[in-house]
């Protein structure tokens, strides 16, 4: 068995303090948008197409590119995770933070079953995964801090 690794981008959009996660459709678990990162493509642009394509919203991502000298820093995820798919495949998941910037939600049907918005206390459920309770918790804390300082 030879173990394969594909490299996908995640997103945890957050507006008004709660972070949007769909029921996935193929897995029915409750996840954040994301997918495959397509050949050529960067991350960070993967992390905001799979929003849109999977949401219909327009999102900024917690960081952004810049340039050092004469070449470009990408957005850098908040993280990036290993996942295990299968027993002989795994996922590199950029893992990414976003804010609603434009759009209207419009899940994508062929996706998902479902969506919600849920705050700090409602990512308790024991429906959803610790990995995505973590990450939402974290991506909802980073959002209300950096309002804070706008303020």
């Amino acid at each position: 068995m030879t173990l394969t690794r594909d490299f996908t981008a995640t997103t945890f959009v957050v507006e008004h303090h709660k972070t949007l996660l769909l029921l996935h459709r193929k897995l029915q678990m409750w996840l954040p948008p994301g997918g495959h990162i397509d050949p050529n493509e960067l991350p960070h642009d993967a992390a905001c197409r799979e929003v849109l394509e999977e949401t219909g919203l327009v999102i900024a991502l917690h960081s952004r590119a810049h340039a050092i000298g004469h070449v470009l820093a990408l957005p850098q995820p908040h993280c990036i995770l290993l996942e295990d798919i299968g027993p002989d495949h795994q996922h590199i998941d950029f893992i990414y933070f976003g804010r609603v910037i434009g759009g209207t939600l419009n899940p994508s049907t062929r996706e998902s079953t479902g969506v919600r918005w849920l705050d700090w206390h409602q990512l308790n459920d024991p429906d959803i995964a610790e990995d995505i309770c973590v990450l939402g918790r974290a991506a909802i804390e980073f959002f209300a801090h950096t309002d804070s300082e706008k303020q």
